[in-house]
């Protein structure tokens, strides 16, 4: 596809968004400035990865052009066209997320949600296997996880964990991990040796901000009490749990971790306010057709996404038809075959939709 003409009308609304936030009441709208700049920054990196797409189009033409002479220059040539190849595919997938309308998600650091699911003590291990993925992965990009709250497993793992991730496209690498995961292995705890199948879920929500939802207090309902459960002997002697109930949804969101009551009240908020972002998400979703929300799922929590077999050392992601054996790297955070494979799948059928395959 021609991707010119797009561009050009980029670099006019790029333009028109640089007269814009040089006003000096940019910042009067909050909200309407967020969406600006996130626009902006956009738009400066699709004209920056357009303009390399040209150089290194031009100069692949030239390598493959020398490649045809049987001089020494002619073997230079070929031997740097694969890595040009693969860097205009690239840069061309990168145009590509660029020129699509944006998300205003995207951008956005994800509030993470693992519960343990069917499978007793050995679905809370592989919860705790699942938050170590994820953190390692984390660090792997250069990422930050905070915890927020967890429920931790006497035989060891989670029954419930919540952390946040932060960083450069988190929400858009993230966001097709939201489902159950589905482990098969043989459990610690397994005498005889049987491989058992177990499950956990997955949330991955973007994290809300004051202006995408206005949280009236008359709607909210706090209570405060005593921190249970392990925690050392200054959370179990201070009133420092909270539970933030959203009335009119019946939402409740329960915080205890730290010692603050007022830390854990605006830990229970970020999580109460990504919640309610989700459900009106996925109201929204229910309005696009069937065919839009079967091409990944619905990434509801109950869909079951993807199976980590450990006999067979596989990883299966259901959605995409993709299966890996690599099992050991990719519980040690090194999920971007699967990761990548989401998100362009993702790319090609929006491009699709948009018209612009």
């Amino acid at each position: 596809m021609q991707y010119g003409p797009i561009i050009d009308k980029k670099r006019l609304r790029l333009d028109e968004l640089e007269s814009f936030m040089s006003h000096p009441n940019f910042f009067d709208d909050a909200k309407k400035a967020g969406e600006f700049m996130r626009e902006h920054r956009t738009l400066q990196k699709l004209t920056k990865d357009w303009d390399t797409y040209q150089k290194v189009a031009k100069e692949l033409e030239e390598n493959r052009e020398m490649a045809k002479g049987n001089d020494e220059l002619a073997e230079m040539a070929q031997a740097e066209v694969p890595a040009l190849e693969k860097q205009l595919t690239e840069l061309e997938t990168a145009v590509q997320m660029s020129i699509l309308p944006p998300d205003p998600l995207e951008g956005r650091d994800v509030i993470m949600e693992i519960r343990a699911g069917t499978g007793g003590d050995e679905a809370a291990i592989f919860a705790g296997d699942l938050y170590r993925m994820y953190c390692r992965y984390a660090d792997i990009r250069g990422w930050k996880v905070e915890p927020l709250e967890s429920n931790a497993s006497a035989a060891g793992g989670f029954k419930e964990v919540v952390f946040k991730v932060s960083g450069e496209d988190v929400f858009r690498t993230l966001r097709f991990e939201s489902g159950v995961h589905r482990v098969q292995r043989v459990p610690a705890t397994e005498a005889q040796g049987r491989i058992h199948t177990s499950a956990a879920t997955v949330a991955a929500l973007p994290e809300a901000q004051e202006v995408d939802l206005e949280l009236h207090p008359n709607d909210l309902r706090i209570e405060v009490s005593r921190s249970s459960g392990a925690g050392g002997q200054g959370v179990n002697t201070t009133d420092s749990a909270v539970q933030v109930m959203h009335i009119p949804t019946g939402t409740i969101v329960r915080c205890q971790d730290g010692r603050s009551q007022i830390k854990n009240k605006e830990k229970a908020i970020t999580i109460l306010r990504s919640r309610l972002l989700e459900k009106k998400q996925q109201e929204e979703a229910e309005k696009y057709s069937a065919h839009r929300r079967s091409l990944i799922g619905s990434g509801g929590r109950e869909e079951k996404i993807r199976t980590y077999n450990y006999p067979q050392n596989r990883i299966t992601d259901h959605r995409i038809d993709t299966t890996l054996y690599n099992l050991e790297s990719f519980v040690e955070g090194k999920i971007d075959d699967i990761v990548d494979k989401l998100v362009l799948h993702d790319l090609n059928e929006r491009l699709a939709d948009a018209g612009l395959s």
